[in-house]
């Protein structure tokens, strides 16, 4: 049903946002909004940057209504916040919106981390000006970090990022489905550029809570009226997070002991340095992803440099050499542990395939920490 809600939801937008690419309704024959997927077919190419702006994440949650055990849609994520400004013209006019959506058409789509500016007039309101920011990478852009530093703190998050790492079992219980959703989406996005590669279900109906008793990964969400159920269920190495109240109802134990204790403490630091000073989604989701991206970019960030390819460009992962490159034992230790993860595996295949390293915000942030390796080497011959 809360499927079948959401399809609903979906067709809905799809076929307003299929009405308003195609233009005003002719006044003679009304065939622009009558048949859609015509008008899209031959004005698609004319949108330019602005074609762009609707293909992007939609994250719709389900909201419980306060009266009524029944829930209804919300979109609870987006980028850019168009929908917004399109409604808000709709309660006016029609005619109201044509104006704003040819706006976009011209806007040049900006590049991440940029921010583009719309002008665009509203009867009675005169011209109003609205910034739209593209988060610096697609990993951010389907992601609210919000929900998961309001439920937990930095060490529990931490504690998470290491149990997700290692790929074992995780169970968040929340009331609230969006809360589940959110930050599980966040859970798994810490693993950038990682991808978690098993079962992973935000919110668990009732008929499939037998997963939890999976002995394969997993990363689910359950509500909390079936807390008792979860609890009853023969599980082992299970992480089982109460986001309610903030605690750890079940753990394996050794999650402080899984990552190296300097990269740790870095993480910790950098987390709590000016977070109260951020204000935007955008400025918080890049805060508290950056840790985890560095995290990485010190541990697997020389992967590159141990693909050995034949002629034919085919790659072939030196996976002794890469762990023995790393000078500090318990960094190697954790290393020698993750390389035998499905999420490294997935990673480094994809890597094989490739001649050179992908552009993108991790092969960004490794060039960079190189760049900083070689600038401090001659500093610290100048110390000694």
């Amino acid at each position: 049903m809360e499927g079948q809600v959401v399809g609903r939801v979906f067709r809905l937008f799809q076929r307003r946002l299929l009405q308003l690419r195609a233009g005003p309704p002719q006044d003679n024959s009304g065939e622009a909004l009558k048949e859609p997927e015509r008008a899209q077919e031959h004005s698609l190419p004319n949108f330019a940057g602005g074609q762009h702006f609707f293909e992007y994440l939609l994250v719709v949650s389900l909201k419980k209504k306060r009266s009524e055990d029944d829930y209804e849609p919300i979109i609870t994520y987006q980028f850019p916040k168009i929908l917004d400004e399109v409604e808000k013209r709709h309660q006016i006019s029609m005619a109201v919106i044509y104006p704003f959506m040819q706006g976009l058409r011209e806007a040049a789509f900006p590049a991440p981390g940029k921010t583009v500016t719309l002008k665009s007039f509203i009867p009675d309101s005169g011209t109003e000006f609205i910034s739209l920011t593209r988060p610096l990478d697609s990993h951010l852009e389907h992601v609210d970090f919000s929900s998961l530093l309001h439920c937990l703190s930095f060490e529990q998050i931490l504690q998470i990022f290491a149990s997700a790492v290692l790929e074992r079992k995780i169970i968040f219980l929340a009331e609230g489905l969006s809360t589940l959703s959110q930050c599980i989406h966040a859970a798994a996005a810490l693993l950038y550029p990682f991808s978690w590669a098993h079962t992973y279900i935000p919110v668990v109906p009732e008929s499939l809570l037998a997963t939890v008793c999976c002995p394969t990964p997993f990363m689910v969400g359950v509500q909390m009226r079936f807390q008792q159920e979860v609890m009853d269920s023969p599980m082992e190495e299970v992480l089982l997070v109460n986001l309610c109240e903030g605690t750890f109802l079940m753990s394996v134990g050794d999650e402080k002991d899984i990552l190296p204790p300097k990269l740790q403490d870095d993480i910790l630091d950098s987390l709590g340095q000016g977070i109260n000073e951020l204000k935007t989604a955008e400025q918080i989701n890049e805060h508290v992803s950056g840790p985890f991206v560095q995290f990485f970019v010190k541990i697997v960030g020389h992967y590159a440099s141990y693909i050995k390819r034949e002629a034919n460009g085919q790659g072939h992962f030196q996976e002794r050499s890469f762990c023995k490159a790393l000078t500090s034992k318990t960094n190697r230790r954790f290393v020698k542990k993750f390389v035998k993860t499905q999420l490294f595996s997935l990673f480094i295949q994809e890597a094989e395939k490739s001649k050179n390293p992908p552009a993108g915000y991790f092969q960004q942030k490794i060039l960079e920490y190189e760049e900083q390796k070689k600038q401090k080497k001659p500093r610290e011959k100048t110390v000694k």
